[in-house]
């Protein structure tokens, strides 16, 4: 429920926590992402979207009263649960009281665990979507911006069922991003009345993928399904594929949406297709414009969740009165959802001036924002098709 506050009494609350807090002038939050590993082509952009939204905060001077807020950034490889957990860790003990990340599934469910439970830290991540974060236990403290693949799986079923493709062979990164992924997905397209001839993960970071492709050839099927990474694994099935002529259209989840793709593997993408969470309308389009003006490439993955994922930590810790992990874990949902005033990208000093003087928002953000359940994004996705230009749009869902 939304706090309903009297001016004079939230102001006072403000004004009570920054004398509290007369010694802090700086407030650091954590950016926790792949900065090396199978998505590092896109993590620059997404964190560069976080630090925007920190800077539209700071150039405000609203934040608690001119309270400065700063990032630190961490690597967590996307891939090994022990670096990302020292990663946040390091994060931890550097002072940041809250942590836009981790974006791999299985980094975030490691650093929930070892780190964010232990230290009460409320993390929000971009792009984690595991089913499994759904239940996971959290402590109330794990958010994402990014929706669940479990809708995800149904999504990209429903797209090749309208398409009319009847049979795929299915490889998918093994971990608990790629397995959950994939047994959404195959869930779903069986449901619909479509035939999945092989489901076979693949490793990431190896060097050969013809024992792989060699199977799912075997297998057969209209398409091939990948689920995996850009800039690794998924990338070199499909070089494999194209390579032996096992197939020649692709069908591929969020993970698989980079600029370095099409880069990297050229004409012999036109045609394939795929999913990715986006949303369209007036958040969209003011996204886009300060993120132009900033020199963001705005229109890579995740950068929309990555904003809106730092501008939910600071409108929670404002909308508490006072810059620690337990005030912005307590209002994260109260910030994301109605009933308040409609919040876009470019508008984070406007709210913090609302939430000052007592006042509630509803962030809509870059992606329609509205959590739901245990604090995740409902969602909408981009259906797109490669063609000799690039990505284009087909239609949202």
């Amino acid at each position: 429920m939304k706090k309903l506050l009297l001016a004079s009494a939230a102001t006072a609350l403000v004004a009570s926590a920054a004398s509290a807090e007369s010694h802090m002038s700086e407030v650091k939050f954590g950016i926790l992402l792949g900065f090396t590993g199978p998505i590092e082509s896109l993590t620059p952009m997404m964190a560069d979207s976080a630090e925007l939204a920190l800077s539209e905060v700071n150039e405000s001077g609203n934040f608690l009263e001119g309270v400065t807020l700063s990032a630190v950034r961490g690597d967590t490889t996307c891939v090994d649960a022990s670096a990302a957990t020292a990663a946040a860790e390091q994060l931890v003990s550097e002072g940041a009281i809250a942590i836009m990340g981790a974006a791999c599934s299985g980094a975030s469910t490691a650093v929930l665990a070892n780190v964010a439970m232990p230290n009460g830290v409320p993390m929000i991540s971009p792009s984690s979507t595991s089913p499994a974060l759904s239940t996971v236990e959290d402590n109330d403290l794990f958010f994402r911006t990014a929706p669940s693949d479990a809708r995800q799986g149904e999504v990209l079923a429903q797209v090749l069922m309208d398409k009319g493709v009847e049979s795929v062979a299915v490889t998918y990164t093994n971990n608990d991003y790629g397995k959950g992924f994939s047994d959404a997905f195959a869930a779903s397209y069986e449901g619909m009345g479509g035939s999945i001839t092989a489901n076979v993960p693949h490793e990431d970071d190896k060097g050969d993928y013809s024992a792989e492709v060699g199977s799912l050839a075997s297998a057969g099927g209209d398409a091939l399904v990948v689920l995996g990474y850009a800039d690794s694994g998924g990338k070199g099935v499909i070089q494999s594929a194209l390579d032996t002529g096992a197939f020649d259209t692709f069908v591929m989840g969020d993970g698989m949406y980079a600029d370095s793709l099409v880069a990297d593997l050229g004409s012999s993408m036109v045609g394939s297709y795929g999913t990715v969470p986006w949303s369209e309308g007036e958040g969209a389009d003011a996204f886009a414009e300060i993120t132009s003006a900033a020199g963001i490439n705005g229109e890579s993955s995740f950068t929309r969740e990555s904003y809106d994922a730092m501008a939910l930590l600071a409108m929670a810790a404002m909308a508490g009165g006072e810059a620690t992990s337990e005030a912005i874990a307590a209002n994260i949902m109260d910030v994301a959802n109605a009933p308040g005033e409609k919040i876009l990208p470019g508008e984070l000093g406007k709210a913090l001036e609302i939430l000052a003087d007592g006042g509630d928002v509803d962030y809509v953000g870059a992606t329609g924002v509205e959590l739901v359940g245990p604090g995740e994004a409902a969602g909408s996705y981009r259906e797109y098709e490669i063609t000799e230009d690039g990505y284009e749009t087909v239609q949202f869902r």
